[in-house]
């Protein structure tokens, strides 16, 4: 990272005050290079709800998936447990995937789900998705889908995200695929972990979330409107446990 002159001219003629604040801006702009979505670690043992989070509830589902923040081999993680149920959290952000493509996070699962299926509706429940919801942009959309948005508007106060990602934890398909969500194709599902074989392991993952949206829907990415974490088994009646670590999105780097 390069510093300005007039940083350097003040730490020479006025000292260490001006090397403070010097110092000051240097980690501010470092501080920039990562935007901290869920700071689980820094919560407090026992909290339900992350500082900044909030629950994530679906109309006609009256049971929902209890989360609590627990601490988990020395750090603080979220937990979700679903019984036939669903739910998540969500932090609602804005953020430019342009800028911050990488999105980094940890998660473990304790099971799949035997009927988990990502291209049936019955089967469209996993142990764990990372969600990211993009803001709706009009222009993007033609005359039928501009008129969706707008019935929706009316119903519920707002409009729905423009497209949405999931990253998912599936019970057999491939790693590395990219499925329709069957409810809607405005929103992608992205198979990262897939089976039993890495059970029981804190897996950490990292994604360009700016090439997968390009690859999912051909077109540049508006601003990432939420992010959220979804623990749900209401389709399939089986039951699921995960955590869910830090999750942070990063400039892209650069390999020299």
């Amino acid at each position: 990272m390069r510093c300005s002159p007039f940083v350097f001219r003040l730490v020479k003629l006025t000292g260490a005050a001006c090397l403070f604040t010097a110092l000051f801006f240097i980690c501010h702009a470092r501080s920039q290079e990562t935007i901290d979505i869920g700071k689980f670690s820094a919560e407090k043992s026992g909290e339900i709800l992350p500082s900044g989070w909030k629950p994530l509830i679906f109309r006609n589902i009256s049971k929902h998936t209890a989360y609590s923040i627990i601490e988990e081999n020395g750090s603080l993680v979220v937990k979700a447990v679903a019984e036939a149920s669903a739910s998540g959290l969500v932090h609602e952000i804005k953020i430019n995937p342009a800028e911050y493509p990488v999105v980094r996070w940890k998660w473990k699962v304790g099971n799949v789900l035997k009927k988990g299926d990502v291209g049936r509706k019955e089967g469209d429940d996993y142990p764990a998705r990372l969600y990211i919801t993009f803001e709706y942009d009009p222009g993007k959309l033609g005359f039928v889908d501009k008129s969706k948005y707008e019935i929706a508007r009316l119903i519920y106060g707002q409009y729905p995200p423009h497209a949405a990602i999931n990253y998912i934890w599936e019970s057999r398909s491939p790693v590395g695929i990219m499925v329709p969500n069957p409810y809607t194709n405005r929103t992608m599902m992205f198979v990262v972990e897939s089976g039993e074989e890495r059970l029981d392991k804190w897996i950490e993952e990292e994604r360009n979330v700016y090439e997968d949206y390009r690859l999912a829907f051909g077109e540049e990415p508006p601003i990432i409107s939420g992010v959220a974490i979804m623990t749900d088994t209401d389709n399939t009646g089986e039951t699921a446990t995960a955590y869910f670590g830090d999750i942070r999105f990063e400039k892209k780097r650069i390999t020299p």
